[in-house]
């Protein structure tokens, strides 16, 4: 999409030439005759860059800049002048404007003033958009008792230098609470390490952690995830996969602040805070001998429980707007948007997977939907299928329920899109015209209910 360009000036001759010249460098130019045209027209149009002269009749550039900076912040201005002096230049630049430029203008150099904003713009733009995506690197989305709980518990924690075990079933992302407690502690400016102990086999994970010495079927020394994470923190995820030599090298560093890599017997120096996770039960793992005890007695001094997402069935509508968000940033394109019906059958599933089931079911039905809006109908049916199962009709009416009252809405909509499929002699496109639908979205609905359409 090409950049638009404002520009202000008095002068007919002026106006036409910088139009034709940033029109045909690509740009689309838009141009007003004074400066509370100018105003307007940069509301209403939100320009990319204003291109703004001094000296106009009535108000003039210098308070027509001051106004834009006051009424639309972001946008760039560059200023051109006449009559130019260094303390009109110098009050320009303290309003905010991005260039000065004097008249007769040089053509090239507008172009180059123009190029350099609008860069400058976008490497802004980025920036912010970095800021924001590390923000969300660390974000936990929820409102949910069980959620907000949790982020007290982390700000309570994230201060000291205490070994964290953080509960939680797979899928819940324990992984994000993690970083949203490291990014909390004074350590935020080190490293932060993840390693995933259930991906790597045996031995593998050893030296992975801790790195190995030469001469013991290694041709170098090679360095361990604990070494980079000096200074900063050092996640295990399912720590309980770690072997027992593993378990000891982990709790000495816990404790005394050394390890050993694979095959050396010195001791290595490292200030690294430890979390770990597991979804396995470890109290009695380590009762059957198979985890290290006094480890888990040092995991065991701060326990954060990342909630499943059936306990927190609130935030799954927040969850899927991060979810659709997070998609379309990652492949450029313009979002769809899930209606309240579509939302609430969402919210009304247990999930059993977790977020990393809700996320892969939002980006399959965000990709597989060709319409802007994704409705009920647009849902997987394996989905739909479990909600109506587990929720059914009342026996009585005093057992009416939010899902009676979805099942019946269901049923009004399918007789609702029948008898106008009938009134219009099945004629789909004059039946979705009638009833303000798009065709597309009506035939979605005639397949989910399974109505059989007459030819």
């Amino acid at each position: 999409m090409p950049h638009t360009i404002l520009v202000i000036d008095d002068e007919k001759d002026i106006r036409t030439s910088l139009s034709g010249i940033l029109e045909d460098e690509g740009y689309q130019v838009l141009t007003a005759a004074s400066g509370a045209e100018g105003i307007d027209t940069a509301q209403q149009e939100l320009p990319d860059l204003v291109l703004l002269d001094i000296w106009m009749p009535g108000m003039d550039g210098l308070e027509a800049l001051e106004r834009l900076k006051q009424l639309v912040p972001q946008v760039t201005v560059i200023m051109i002048s006449g009559h130019g002096t260094i303390e009109t230049a110098v009050r320009a630049t303290k309003l905010g404007a991005f260039d000065f430029i004097e008249k007769p203008l040089s053509l090239e150099k507008v172009l180059i003033s123009v190029a350099n904003a609008l860069h400058l713009q976008e490497l802004k733009t980025e920036n912010a958009e970095l800021k924001r995506t590390a923000t969300a690197d660390h974000e936990l989305i929820g409102d949910s008792p069980g959620m907000v709980a949790l982020r007290e518990q982390i700000m309570r924690a994230a201060p000291t230098s205490t070994c964290v075990r953080i509960d939680g079933e797979n899928g819940t992302d324990r992984e994000q609470a993690a970083r949203a407690l490291h990014h909390a502690s004074p350590r935020r400016e080190r490293p932060f390490i993840a390693v995933n102990c259930s991906s790597i086999p045996g031995e593998l994970l050893e030296i992975e952690l801790f790195g190995n010495e030469k001469g013991v079927g290694a041709a170098s020394q090679r360095k361990g995830k604990c070494d980079l994470a000096d200074g900063g923190t050092l996640f295990l995820n399912e720590i309980g996969e770690l072997s027992p030599a593993s378990q000891m090298n982990v709790a000495r560093i816990i404790k005394e602040g050394y390890f050993t890599r694979v095959g050396g017997g010195r001791q290595i120096a490292v200030d690294v805070r430890v979390l770990a996770s597991t979804a396995r039960e470890l109290d009695r793992e380590a009762a059957q001998g198979k985890f290290h005890e006094e480890l888990l007695h040092l995991l065991d001094v701060v326990r954060l429980r990342v909630p499943p997402l059936r306990e927190r069935k609130e935030d799954v509508t927040m969850l899927v707007q991060h979810f659709v968000t997070g998609f379309y940033r990652r492949e450029g394109q313009e979002a769809k948007a899930f209606l309240p019906d579509a939302l609430r059958l969402l919210s009304g599933y247990d999930w059993p997977g977790n977020l990393r089931e809700l996320q892969n079911t939002v980006e399959r039905i965000l990709i597989m939907t060709p319409g802007r809006v994704i409705d009920v109908p647009d849902l997987p049916e394996q989905l739909r299928r479990g909600i109506m199962t587990d929720q059914q009709l009342p026996e009585s009416p005093g057992a009416c329920s939010e899902s009676s009252l979805r099942l019946a809405r269901e049923a009004f909509e399918r007789e609702f899109i029948v008898r106008k499929l009938e009134e219009h002699d099945w004629n789909i496109s004059r039946t979705a015209e009638i009833i303000e639908l798009e065709r597309s979205n009506l035939h979605r609905k005639i397949k989910s209910y399974g109505i059989d359409v007459r030819k």
